[in-house]
């Protein structure tokens, strides 16, 4: 049987810190293969780089959240490409726009998400975004990079937009991941656009700590419950469990290439 590749958690968090261990044994446990650890900041980078260096199961990405963004300057490209040459590195991330928060003018988060992404091309390496209240600054990007880069070399990560957008990201051969929130009994609206995508383009994550799946919701998420998402669009989708999870790994391992392939 295939095993799950929860593509996007944040195992290095304080929260993590004193049971770490015993998170990764549970996570073996619930029949997850890898863990992708993305990063914040350049000083994040060099620490989920060394989480990665330290556990065999877990893998990182590299980048500057839009969140993190503020003091961001064109000389931070140097160390990005310094340390994504690294053989645990398999992404550049988690990058993006996030129009909610106030923590860093929107131009700033603008010209850090397009150095990324010309980063990201120029190393042949997916992206991670992070996209929250910013549909069409994104898709504006992601189209002029389709121009002139890779396309679809990506995952809009805990996807919770409209099916429109979903659209616009598939038509440019992003795949779209799904969290814990395709679990809550409100989320009707997020369940219908996870229907509709393609088996070929889905990811299961956790994005740990947050978004906790139904029964766990309000606890500390982890690993181990990226298989109540899998459970979750097994239902959606109208086939089995073994199949979601036998998919999304392989879509895990098409984007992201072998490091993150792990037997069955």
């Amino acid at each position: 049987m295939a095993q799950l590749i929860d593509t996007h958690c944040h195992l290095d968090f304080h929260v993590y810190a004193e049971d770490l261990g015993d998170v990764l044994t549970r996570a073996q446990a619930a029949n997850v293969g890898r863990i992708i650890v993305p990063a914040l900041d350049l000083e994040n980078s060099r620490t989920v780089l060394e989480l990665a260096e330290r556990h065999a199961m877990v893998v990182a990405a590299v980048g500057v959240h839009p969140n993190s963004s503020a003091a961001w300057r064109s000389d931070r490209i140097d160390e990005l490409r310094r340390l994504a040459s690294h053989e645990k590195i398999v992404a550049i991330g988690e990058i993006g726009l996030d129009y909610y928060r106030d923590n860093s003018p929107k131009h700033v988060q603008q010209e850090a998400f397009e150095a990324q992404l010309a980063l990201a091309d120029e190393l042949s390496l997916p992206v991670i975004i992070h996209n929250r209240q910013a549909d069409d600054d994104i898709l504006r990007r992601l189209r002029f990079a389709s121009r002139t880069a890779h396309v679809g070399n990506g995952v809009l990560h805990s996807f919770s937009s409209s099916w429109s957008v979903a659209q616009a990201a598939l038509d440019l051969g992003y795949y779209l991941g799904f969290t814990g929130p395709i679990t809550f009994k409100k989320a009707t609206e997020l369940r219908g656009v996870a229907a509709k995508v393609p088996l070929d383009r889905l990811l299961v994550e956790t994005d740990g700590p947050f978004l906790t799946p139904h029964p766990y919701r309000g606890q500390r998420n982890e690993p181990a419950y990226v298989r109540y998402v899998a459970e979750r669009l097994a239902e959606l989708k109208k086939t089995t469990e073994a199949e979601i999870v036998r998919q999304t790994s392989a879509n895990a391992v098409r984007l992201f290439g072998s490091k993150v392939a792990v037997s069955g």
